[in-house]
C-alpha cells in the first residue's frame, strides 16, 4: 500500500465512496479473523458484515487472503512509529526509559491488531510468501533500527543485525503471549519491564542500574 491510493480491480482509482467501502470490508474481514482462521473466513460473511452483496467483495478482492494481506499491510504500516523511539534507547536510565515506551508501545500494536498480526504470522511460518514478505517490511525499519543502536554501542560479541533480529523475534513472542503469562502471576508491567531491560542492556551492554 505505501501510500498509493486504492484501486478497484480493474485498476481503477477508487472514489470516495469506493474508498469508504472497501475500508468497511477491511474492517468487516478483521472482525472475521478475531474468531476463525484464514482457511475459515468467507466472503459472503464478511460481505453480510457490511450489508452488500458477495459480489461487492469482489470488486475490491480477488479472495479473501487478498483482503487478509491488505489488512496486513495497513497494520504493518501502523508500526512505523515505534522505529522513531529505537534511536533513544542509549545508554543510562533515560535510554531504559525509551525501551521501556518502545516494548509498551510494541505490546499495545500487538493487542490493537491481534487477529491480523497473529493470522499474518501463522500464514508466514506456513510458509506463505506473500504474508512473509509482508512481516519482513513492517518490522524491518525496528530491526535496522536496533541494529545501528547496537552498532553504535559496541556491546562485546553480537553481531548488529543478528542481535536485533533476536530482539524484535522476542519482542514479538512476548507481545503475541503476554496475557498467557497472567496464569503464572506475571503481569503485564512485568512483561515490559523485564524484556525493556534485556532490550536495553543488548542494545547497549551496559546496566542502567
Amino acid at each position: 500500500m505505501g501510500g498509493d491510493p486504492a484501486t478497484a480491480l480493474d485498476g481503477r482509482p477508487l472514489g470516495r465512496r469506493g474508498a469508504a467501502t472497501r475500508a468497511r470490508l477491511l474492517a468487516a474481514t478483521a472482525e472475521q479473523l478475531r474468531t476463525e482462521g484464514l482457511r475459515d473466513l468467507r466472503v459472503v460473511d464478511i460481505a453480510r458484515r457490511v450489508g452488500a452483496a458477495p459480489a461487492t467483495f469482489y470488486q475490491y478482492f480477488r479472495d479473501v487472503t487478498e483482503a487478509v494481506l491488505a489488512l496486513a499491510e495497513e497494520v504493518g504500516e501502523a508500526a512505523a512509529p515505534l522505529g522513531e523511539l529505537v534511536a533513544r534507547v542509549t545508554p543510562g536510565p533515560a535510554g531504559l526509559e525509551a525501551a521501556r515506551h518502545l516494548v509498551d508501545g510494541f505490546l499495545t500494536y500487538w493487542d490493537e491488531h491481534r487477529a491480523v498480526l497473529r493470522t499474518r504470522n501463522l500464514a508466514a511460518q506456513e510458509g506463505d510468501q506473500r504474508f512473509r514478505a509482508v512481516r519482513n517490511r513492517a518490522l524491518r525499519p525496528l530491526t535496522e533500527g536496533l541494529a545501528r543502536r547496537v552498532a553504535a554501542c559496541h556491546p562485546a560479541g553480537l553481531e548488529p543485525y543478528a542481535a536485533a533480529a533476536a530482539l524484535v523475534a522476542m519482542m514479538e513472542r512476548m507481545a503475541a503471549f503476554h496475557t498467557d503469562l497472567a496464569a503464572y502471576g506475571v503481569s503485564r508491567d512485568d512483561v515490559v519491564e523485564t524484556t525493556a531491560r534485556i532490550v536495553h542492556q543488548t542494545v547497549t551492554g551496559a546496566n542502567p542500574g
